[in-house]
């Protein structure tokens, strides 16, 4: 359980600060009213936005050591704890300000995630029906057609409900990581869990980078904390058979709500990123250059 508490933490930092630079490339780029090449082509010329992507990636690896060794529900809400190294990166990289809101929810999420580790207790099951994989494919192509319809639209909603999708992709991808038959490589490639992981991860990517574009990095990320956290931690009790410490259920409970709780909070701190962006922009009427912003 250490190991993978720990790479679970590990990667919650590497999600954290991803999620900033993600922010600064995908806002550097053109705006998008459509799904096409050359959305995808801006954003890999911005360094950035790589250097976050190459983050999460080393986040997802740490994170399928976790997710093949603890209960979902424990390694969903401390991955979805990123929102809180979030606030801090946004505060060293952006220079944001913390409020008494944005630490109390850092103190929410922390005293969270210890409740739930200190609750949590076997992992379920690794292996699931084969209606359960195929379940898990069909939902990312739902995903990937939702998609396609709120790209064309503007303002908050729309990047709520992209954000909303990216969590649906990357709660699939956790799922499928769970239950994919890794026995040998023709297992690999006959399982539709494996295409649905590739599909989950690719297609959130895509909505969480449309959703940066409409709204501020901490609300978009908190839109999507409902699907990629309850989703796969109720799946995982219900259908895989994760628990908690007998007698501790409490604590499991209590420690999870309390976590996800302090990241809802933290979700205001995107305000702030957001008035940091536009203090740094040129000015609209004087075309004045931005001043330097503080390191």
């Amino acid at each position: 359980m250490l190991l993978g508490l720990t790479t679970a933490l590990v990667a919650t930092v590497c999600f954290g600060f991803g999620a900033v630079f993600q922010a600064r490339g995908a806002r550097s780029a053109p705006r998008a009213d459509r799904v096409h090449a050359g959305l995808l082509a801006a954003l890999v010329r911005s360094w950035q936005f790589i250097l976050g992507t190459l983050l999460d990636i080393v986040g997802f690896v740490l994170s399928i050591v976790a997710l093949r060794t603890l209960p979902l529900f424990l390694v969903q809400a401390v991955t979805n704890a990123s929102l809180a190294v979030t606030a801090v990166a946004a505060v060293w990289l952006l220079g944001a300000r913390l409020r008494r809101g944005d630490l109390a929810g850092i103190l929410a999420v922390v005293l969270g995630l210890t409740l739930l580790a200190l609750g949590s207790g076997r992992e379920g099951r690794d292996h699931a029906a084969p209606a359960f994989h195929w379940a898990l494919l069909a939902t990312t192509a739902v995903m990937l057609l939702a998609i396609v319809v709120l790209v064309r639209r503007e303002g908050n909603a729309a990047a709520a409900g992209l954000g909303l999708l990216a969590g649906v992709g990357f709660g699939v991808t956790s799922l499928a990581v769970r239950v994919l038959d890794a026995s040998g490589l023709a297992a690999v490639l006959t399982d539709p869990a494996a295409y649905a992981l590739a599909v989950g991860g690719l297609g959130g990517y895509l909505a969480y980078a449309l959703a940066l574009q409409r709204g501020t990095v901490t609300a978009a990320t908190a839109a999507g904390t409902v699907t990629e956290t309850f989703g796969p931690a109720l799946i995982g009790v219900t259908v895989l058979g994760d628990a908690a410490r007998p007698g501790f259920e409490w604590c499991a409970l209590t420690g999870f709500v309390v976590a996800v709780g302090g990241t809802f909070v933290l979700s205001r701190f995107g305000e702030l990123e957001g008035e940091s962006a536009e203090l740094y922009a040129p000015h609209r009427d004087t075309g004045a250059e931005p001043a330097t912003p503080p390191r």
